[in-house]
């Protein structure tokens, strides 16, 4: 992890000198998004049962057709109860939708029906190099299809890591979330890149993919609930205190003890349904009552 952060610290220097704002631009696209197929070990076993889901549209970024991939997760009480909550999941950056299961299934433990989306360049979704433009826009693709097909339904928005600043971004272009939440997140590349060993370097005039969620974050008309883990060593928790001050109330902190960049959903299982009570009404009654 330290030689990836000394790399790109560097080579975003590197670049710049030897090349064109355009391939630093494409540079920064594939160290930021890492975008791929790959999944955690754990990803396979925990999608068992959730349902394929396609969403297409045309973009407005490169005018081209846009299919992209998500899974589905159902709560058991989902078709019984239709005051249950649905969920937009926005991973982070290397691994694909399936490497998320694991943590969308403990999001679903909480009362959600998940929908995870892959953006383009991961999984199954259209093969081309994502962006931070792109990325917005396959959220919102994503959301409203979740709008249109529970359209009765609270729905909320989940981002964690890089899909936390995704999630943000979201929350400022719609009026219909119950509520965001973010865990892992940060207030802008360029303050996660002055957090790395080389982060003296001047390298903040050269980021082209900026994600300034720090500049978003105050625009949300909804509750937002950010987590993030006291041991967490890719984002410092630093940043996600400084992304809530920034946001507007109501809105509520959670430091999960011991919780790493990774771990913080699973260890802050508890910490979470207390915050979800607190912060949003649920589980006030049965819907997030504990399985």
């Amino acid at each position: 992890m330290e030689a990836v952060k000394r790399l790109i610290a560097l080579c975003l220097i590197a670049v710049a000198a030897m090349s064109g704002c355009a391939t630093l631009d494409e540079r920064q696209r594939e160290w930021i998004f890492q975008p791929s197929d790959r999944s955690w070990w754990r990803g396979e076993e925990a999608a068992t049962g959730m349902q394929d889901v396609w969403i297409e549209f045309q973009s407005s970024v490169t005018g081209a057709p846009v299919r992209l991939h998500g899974l589905w997760a159902e709560h058991e009480d989902f078709a019984s109860r239709p005051d249950m909550p649905v969920l937009l999941y926005l991973h982070g950056a290397r691994f694909n939708v399936v490497g998320s299961a694991f943590r969308a299934r403990r999001m679903q433990e909480l009362g959600f029906s998940v929908l995870l989306v892959d953006y383009r360049g991961f999984g199954k979704s259209t093969p081309e190099l994502p962006s931070e433009t792109m990325a917005y826009e396959d959220a919102r693709a994503a959301w409203d299809w979740m709008a249109q097909q529970h359209p009765d339904r609270p729905r909320f928005i989940f981002g964690h890591s890089l899909g936390g600043a995704i999630a943000i971004d979201l929350a400022t272009q719609v009026t219909d979330e119950a509520g965001t939440l973010v865990e892992g997140t940060f207030t802008s590349i360029a303050d996660v890149v002055s957090h790395f060993r080389w982060g003296w370097l001047p390298v903040r005039p050269l980021i082209t993919q900026r994600f300034e969620a720090i500049e978003r974050v105050g625009r949300i008309g909804s509750p937002l609930l950010v987590v993030h883990g006291s041991e967490d060593r890719l984002i410092p928790p630093v940043l996600g205190q400084r992304l809530f001050e920034a946001a507007a109330e109501p809105k509520a902190f959670v430091l999960v003890e011991g919780g790493s960049h990774h771990s913080t959903n699973a260890v802050g299982q508890g910490q979470y349904r207390e915050a979800l009570a607190h912060l949003f009404g649920l589980g006030r009654d049965t819907t997030l009552a504990a399985n």
